[in-house]
């Protein structure tokens, strides 16, 4: 029997999620909320499907060893603590570190395919999709693989277009059918920062109030 309040959030490359879940975490104790990211169960390089260029897709469902996620999530709900070494998309100025992941009241589960695989979906309690219009989503991923990632402009461009673009509308976009609330990112997601927030704030009252009982 699960021990915590599951949430899965999903959405499109420069929809917004990292965003959105770091200030949402911010809102709470550290122990009160546990993020499990699915960015950090990348296969290695040599794992990745190659497109007709001779391009690795990294936005894949296979791209990621969605198994191990799914393993990692229901040891977090069901109590344990998980460790993980962070991926750092082949930045080479960012040394990866061990994450240790310990287990909370509410956990969040995030990423591009949280909702692709039926294993996963039948943990979670709530499905949230960030969503967000395409010119908003490119703009954002620019800057982000520039900055964060160190991508060179027009490998940035290719992958959106070749990889990240049809990715979407087979893998993510479909799923927004299966979600319980979509929270709309193209300017702001002040609204639905403050639902979900009072939400979970109501869940762990309930969890505070179970232990008393």
């Amino acid at each position: 029997m699960k021990e915590s309040y599951v949430i899965g959030i999903a959405g499109g490359s420069g929809s917004g999620k990292t965003t959105f879940i770091k200030k949402l975490k911010s809102r709470f104790k550290e122990n009160e909320i546990c993020v499990i990211s699915q960015d950090n169960y990348y296969k290695s390089r040599n794992e990745q499907e190659i497109d007709p260029k001779g391009i690795k897709n990294f936005d894949l469902p296979t791209s990621l060893n969605l198994d191990e996620y799914l393993t990692d999530l229901n040891r977090l709900a069901n109590g344990e603590s998980v460790e993980r070494l962070e991926y750092t998309f082949n930045n080479e100025s960012i040394d990866p570190e061990i994450i240790k992941l310990d287990p909370a009241p509410i956990i969040i589960a995030e990423g591009l395919f949280v909702f692709c695989n039926e294993s996963l979906k039948k943990v979670y309690d709530l499905k949230i999709m960030i969503d967000a219009t395409d010119d908003k989503k490119i703009i954002r991923r620019i800057k982000r693989d520039r900055i964060e990632r160190n991508y060179p402009l027009e490998d940035v461009l290719y992958r959106y277009e070749h990889h990240v673009v049809p990715s979407y509308f087979q893998y993510i976009e479909p799923h927004k059918q299966d979600a319980d609330i979509i929270i709309n990112n193209n300017e702001t997601f002040d609204v639905g920062l403050e639902v979900l927030s009072a939400f979970i704030s109501s869940k762990l009252s309930e969890s505070v109030d179970d232990v008393k009982k």
